[in-house]
């Protein structure tokens, strides 16, 4: 018999409601992924299919775009639904048809299905059966560091397919990453669509970025400061030594030439935020000290500002 198909609601494969915002659908279909991913779950036929299809319905409804585009029903799936019911209740007003008939693989078996109605195909889908495939959008979350210096990922698609991503160096958050031919299959003699891998960094607690440029704060002494000096000072690429000159305050910036983010002669600049400590528990003399060097050398610092 000719197979029709029967769409899954996306909304209950991911346990949502059809008022759920973007950010909720996100964090459910997060949590069911990771649940189901095959690299957690090695072997597991069930859990892979069930990683395909949480995949696919987050395609269909989790961006506001496509979400609004499904609530619409205008997906193709949901197009090949109308023709299929369209399909179905020819069927039942005309009686058997050749590929109920010849379901063993009869000659009229593939002449049936090749000789449907082309208006009707096209009221239906709105396109011709030669179309090209949609394109499709992945989501791929990779550390501050890796968008910095640049990294190879691999993403397993929801069909099982492995693709190998190469991060370049200096990439930032909502990029997207062409990959020519991997999205949907076309219909009939159509090209396949491509696929776009759209890039979230996540957030370090030790850098940030402002355009290729990398900020970091350092503490340094408030004798550091007076006097100046060389101290230790992390970057993307390791452990360098800066060197402070004699009177800097806090809020300063110093810069660290090329350690920044960006192609390998297009980087940007460390930009060393100086912040200046006092000691939260001084020892014995220490304020004394302070406060006999304040009797000599006191200044005001507003007249500077």
């Amino acid at each position: 018999m000719l197979k029709m198909c029967v769409m899954k609601d996306p909304y209950l494969i991911l346990s949502v409601s059809k008022s759920s915002g973007p950010d909720e659908i996100k964090v459910a279909y997060k949590k069911l992924a990771r649940k189901y991913h095959p690299d957690l779950n090695p072997g597991n036929k069930i859990a892979e299919e069930k990683f395909k299809e949480v995949a696919h319905a987050f395609d269909l409804i989790g961006t506001a775009e496509a979400k609004a585009k499904f609530d619409r029903g205008e997906t193709d799936e949901q197009k090949q639904q109308q023709y299929d019911d369209h399909v179905k209740n020819q069927g039942r007003n005309r009686g058997p048809s050749y590929s109920e008939t010849q379901d063993q693989g009869g000659r009229y078996s593939h002449e049936y299905a090749s000789g449907m109605d082309d208006d009707i195909f096209s009221s239906i889908f709105g396109r011709k059966k030669d179309s090209p495939g949609e394109d499709e959008i992945y989501q791929l979350e990779i550390d501050f560091l890796e968008s910095v210096l640049g990294a190879q990922k691999t993403l397993t698609l929801p069909n099982g397919k492995k693709l190998q991503v190469q991060i370049p160096a200096g990439i930032s958050t909502g990029m997207k990453l062409k990959f020519k031919g991997q999205g949907r299959p076309g219909r009939g003699s159509g090209s396949p669509g491509n696929a776009y891998i759209q890039i979230n960094v996540k957030p370090s607690e030790q850098f940030k970025r402002d355009g290729n440029d990398i900020i970091s704060e350092v503490p340094i002494s408030f004798f550091e400061a007076m006097n100046g000096g060389e101290v230790e000072v992390d970057t993307v690429d390791g452990k360098v030594m800066l060197k402070v000159p004699p009177g800097v305050s806090t809020g300063t910036k110093l810069r660290i030439k090329g350690k920044g983010a960006g192609k390998e002669n297009e980087r940007g600049h460390h930009l060393a935020l100086i912040k200046v400590v006092m000691p939260k528990d001084p020892p014995p003399g220490f304020k004394e000290s302070i406060a006999q060097l304040e009797k000599e050398f006191n200044y005001n610092p507003r007249i500077f500002s």
